[in-house]
């Protein structure tokens, strides 16, 4: 099976999300760095509100859970695109995310997803933002 590594810098969430699945369906191994530079498009006082609401939502045992760190809401992305069955979870167990670049992957070569560009005129939005917000906490 292929393994694939994906730069998220600059990559519009949802669509890297949809692209990323369907890859994880046809059996790829996949592997995320700079989750904290992904961006959400949208005003970022509403995207904030969104994601505040996501996140204290549910019962704190019961869920829903939301991450509100950047590598974890990517994978929750992707999970959230993926069918909801045996073959579903077995394509998650491929995918794997990083904030940054870890030292087994920096010789590993790069591609970007050329669907999800930013090519954006309107605003939008860090997940490192969004988490620092979100959450409070600062992350790298």
């Amino acid at each position: 099976m292929p393994e694939l590594y994906i730069d998220a810098t600059d990559q519009i969430l949802g669509r890297m999300a949809s692209k990323i699945a369907k890859k994880l369906l046809k059996g790829d191994s996949i592997f995320i760095v700079n989750a904290e530079k992904t961006i959400v498009s949208g005003k970022p006082q509403v995207v904030f509100q969104i994601y505040k609401e996501r996140i204290s939502r549910g019962d704190p045992y019961n869920g829903p859970h939301y991450p509100n760190v950047p590598d974890m809401m990517v994978k929750r992305t992707v999970r959230g695109m993926l069918p909801k069955s045996p073959r579903g979870r077995e394509a998650l167990k491929r995918l794997r995310v990083y904030l940054s670049v870890p030292e087994e992957l920096k010789k590993k070569k790069f591609e970007k997803i050329p669907e999800a560009e930013n090519n954006l005129t309107q605003k939008y939005v860090e997940l490192a933002e969004v988490s620092r917000v979100v959450s409070g906490r600062h992350v790298a």
